[in-house]
Formats: C-alpha cells, structure tokens, sequence
C-alpha cells in the first residue's frame, strides 16, 4: 500500500544531518511492511533483524555496542554485506533489546555513514518501565499511524477522487452530487474498515465487511496480550480496564474521560499510569481541554480535562460492537457522534496535530477541536449527519475570532457566514 510516510523516510535518507531512525507506531500498523519496501526501493541491499524473535542476535548488543563490533557480527549472523550509504540496516522490535536502543548513541556519533532505522511498537512503554537510556538528540523520530482517508482511497483505487476533493476544497465549490454521494460512501466503508492495513487489504480483497471485521478483532485481542506482557499483573488490570471503557467514555453527552466509568471510586492516582500506557503503546490519543482558543495553545492545556480516542475508527466500530448497517443506512444512533469525532481525530493525529477541544467551564458550549498551525487557530465543529445546528461554534468565534472556522458534516461543500462546510471525507485537507 502507498503511504505517505515513505517521501518523509526518502528526504531522511538523504538529509545531510540524517541521524539513525526511530520508527514509532501501535503494533500492526504496517511499520515493517513500510521500512522493507523503502530499504527494498531505494537501497543496494537490506539487512532485516527481528531483536524479539532472533535472540542470537539480540545477545550480541549484550557486550561492547561500538559500531565497527556490531557491523562486523550483523554481517557475519546475517551473511549480508554491510556497506555504508548502501545498505538500510532495520532493527526490528528494538524496544526488547535496550541495549540496541543506546547503541543508536554510537552510530550516530562515530558510524553516521551507515543508514539503520529501528522500529517499535512499544518503545515509549519499555522505557519507562526499564529506564532505559534513551539517546535524546541522536535519533531522528517519526511516527506512523493507521491509513488516513487520504490513503484509504489510494489503497481502494480511488486515487483521483483525491483531485477532485482537493479543488473543491480550495475553491470551496460543491462536488458533483453523485461524486459526493459517491465519496460519503467510501467514507461509510472506512468508518467501518478503519486504517489498519491488514484490515484494509482485506476488504479489497473480498469487498467485505467480515474478513476486516475478524482482523479488527484479532489485533484487539494482540493489543490486549501486550497489556499483559509490557506490565505487571497487577497494572495489567488497571490498564485493560481503561482501555475497555473507551467506547462507554465516549458515548457520554460529555465525553470527558472520567475515571469513575472505569470503575466506581476511580482516580488519576489510581488509573493515570495506565493510561499513559495507551498513549505511549499507540492504542489511544489523547485530547486535550484548552481553557482559552488563543495562541499559543499549549499553554492553556488543562492537563485534567481530556477526551481518550482509539487509534482507529475501524477498532472503535469493532470494540462497540456497533452495527454495520447503522453505518451504512444512516440510521439515527447518537454513538455516531462519538464514531465521527474518532474518525476526525484519527485524520488529524496523522498529520502530527497535537489535539484539543474547548468548553466553558459550565460545559454550556464545547467546541470538538481547536488546532494550532503556523500561528493560525483553526476552530472546528463536527457533525454526524447533514443537521449543523450549534451555537457553539458562535460562541466560540465571538469571543477568540479564529483564523478560520470549520464545520464536517455530511453536507457539501460551502460557505456560510464565514464558517466554511467542509465534508467529512475531506478532514485530510486541512
């Protein structure tokens, strides 16, 4: 599948102060499909080591990690060439070896000619629990999540759909109705695949729903194992429990993370580590309340107040047990509120927004999402379906006049009164 992060990884292999790679991302959302086919495409040769599954390997990081050391016995388990500037060294699963992860210190500093990137799906969580020695200031970092829509429609064969979404919203110009209609419904079946690659090679392989829905639920299941494996017992519970009432949290009027949906007598003392755990493993994003829609926005994070996501809408729908046929009928549900703010932030996440909503501190009016880029706020609403009716996104305007103004919904494109209508499908855009 295309991906976008491949032009990010090409202008890394080239950048004069190119440092070794860290590839970040929830397990399964395609990091070692991505790094083989890139070392496949633009490098002499590739040298792949699993650290989880190749142990003899792994113990090798367990002495002297110099890198002339550590390229001579790569080369001699691998029996492959190791050459510098032709050769993409990709250490897999980095985050159970940490010595590998120091050793990234070393060829940054005395080894740059050599290209090695390391990937790992729960690296954020096996350093906090190990204290390990992260090599802040010489590794470069990137982040790879779930398709967005944008690549969705490459993956589908609708990759001029792109074209056409992209002048209309430039120019703020409806689509063609039936293109529209057309467009909603490849946004329907995305709510439902959602952007985790095997799910989606699924569904066009079969033009399915089940295959992508068993997939969503084995990879849970993965998720879940790993809460075991990454904790203790104990914190296993704690964290399992949090992640399981994500669905519940959202379907609230507020969906303010509360602890005690959790459990009865919850608190940040006693849940606030696992959650942290979800962040740092991939399987949730965080939103966060700002208590003014002014810049800069992070100083006006309340770090108490925060909205929990899943990474992926397709997981969400899955983990809700939610009908298919609500999502594609249409049929009244009042979760779809929470299944389309899931889907707008997982767009948003892909692009590296950092994410917040806004309230009032009597919750009368609540915008879904204010985000901050290069020096402009842009305030936006989100709608389920084609009924935009809020005062809310007034009230925002009135009083912090945002550099632009943004209502999703299934509603063509359009402008009202300065507040632009922009379809859902197009959340890629902005």
């Amino acid at each position: 599948m295309k991906r976008k992060i491949t032009q990010q990884l090409i202008e890394w292999k080239y950048s004069p102060s190119r440092k070794p790679l860290i590839l970040n991302g929830a397990r399964q959302v395609g990091k070692t499909f991505i790094l083989r086919e890139f070392g496949k495409q633009n490098y002499k040769n590739t040298v792949y080591i699993n650290l989880e599954s190749n142990s003899a390997i792994s113990s090798i990081f367990n002495d002297n990690i110099s890198p002339s050391r550590l390229i001579k016995y790569l080369e001699t388990e691998t029996n492959e060439r190791i050459l510098p500037n032709e050769t993409l060294i990709i250490l897999d699963e980095i985050q159970s070896c940490e010595r590998a992860v120091t050793s990234l210190k070393y060829f940054c500093e005395e080894a740059p000619e050599y290209h090695i990137v390391a990937a790992g799906s729960l690296l954020g969580v096996a350093i906090n629990r190990n204290q390990t020695s992260f090599p802040v200031g010489k590794v470069n970092l990137m982040r790879l999540y779930p398709l967005d829509f944008e690549e969705f429609l490459t993956a589908t064969g609708n990759e001029l759909l792109i074209d056409e979404i992209t002048d209309c919203f430039n120019s703020m110009v409806p689509m063609n109705e039936a293109l529209h209609k057309k467009t909603l419904d490849l946004y329907h079946d995305y709510l439902i695949v959602g952007g985790m690659p095997e799910a989606v090679k699924a569904f066009i392989e079969t033009n399915s729903y089940i295959d992508p829905r068993l997939i969503q639920s084995n990879i849970i299941d993965n998720y879940t194992a790993d809460m075991a494996k990454y904790t203790s017992n104990s914190d296993a519970v704690k964290v399992r429990a949090c992640y399981n009432s994500i669905p519940a949290q959202l379907a609230k009027d507020n969906k303010k993370f509360q602890y005690k949906v959790v459990q009865k007598g919850g608190s940040s003392a006693i849940f606030g580590a696992s959650l942290e755990w979800l962040k740092q493993a991939g399987v949730t994003l965080e939103c966060q309340r700002v208590e003014q829609g002014t810049l800069p926005l992070p100083v006006y994070a309340d770090q108490s107040s925060f909205k929990i996501y899943m990474s992926d809408v397709g997981l969400l729908v899955n983990k809700s047990q939610m009908s298919v046929n609500t999502i594609i009928t249409g049929e009244a549900n009042i979760f779809m509120g929470a299944v389309t703010e899931n889907y707008i932030a997982q767009q948003f996440a892909a692009k590296n927004y950092s994410l917040y909503y806004w309230a009032t501190p009597n919750s009368q009016a609540e915008l879904d999402f204010v985000l901050q880029k290069n020096d402009k706020i842009y305030a936006i609403e989100v709608k389920k379906g084609e009924h935009v009716r809020s005062r809310s996104i007034s009230v925002f305007k009135q009083k912090y006049s945002p550099d632009y103004t943004i209502r999703f919904s299934q509603k063509n494109f359009g402008k009202t009164d300065d507040v632009l209508s922009v379809p859902l499908y197009a959340a890629f855009l902005i």
